[in-house]
């Protein structure tokens, strides 16, 4: 990673500029060119320094559902597991956390109905037993992690 990885990395957890050709923008502001920070953003998502870019929708306002989840997985198990999840569209995420509810993941769905459909079927195919955690008020918390 160079410094215009860094930059444009720390650049875009900034948000896109709201603008007809907002690479062109993120360009002259990075002193480059649009394909050449498009070509590094796909270099970036590919070598796994980043795992995902794209808008982030408020799914509740979208008629959606979405809730908060975690597993109790047994070590041996915990990268088979996340491979489990991560092959689930519902799934937007997940990660380790150092507790005995080890794998926390955020589910989102079309609707309440389905959240719990999803819930029944990662518990079935897991075979945990899973901790339910749905929102119950909005923060909005912004985070920045400076490269």
């Amino acid at each position: 990673m160079d410094d215009l990885d860094r930059r444009l990395i720390n650049r875009l957890q900034l948000g896109l500029p709201l603008v007809r050709y907002p690479w062109q923008a993120l360009a002259a502001e990075l002193d480059s060119s649009s394909n050449e920070l498009l070509d590094r953003l796909h270099e970036l998502l590919e070598d796994g320094m980043l795992t995902r870019f794209g808008p982030m929708f408020d799914i509740e306002r979208l008629g959606g559902a979405f809730t908060l989840a975690a597993l109790a997985v047994p070590e041996e198990r915990f990268e088979a597991v996340a491979e489990q999840l991560q092959a689930l569209p519902e799934v937007a995420h997940n990660y380790r956390r150092e507790h005995a509810w080890n794998m926390w993941f955020v589910l989102g769905c079309p609707t309440e109905q389905g959240i719990a459909e999803t819930l029944q079927h990662i518990e079935t195919l897991t075979g945990l037993p899973l901790l339910n955690l749905p929102k119950e008020e909005t923060y909005h918390v912004g985070l920045y992690f400076p490269v």
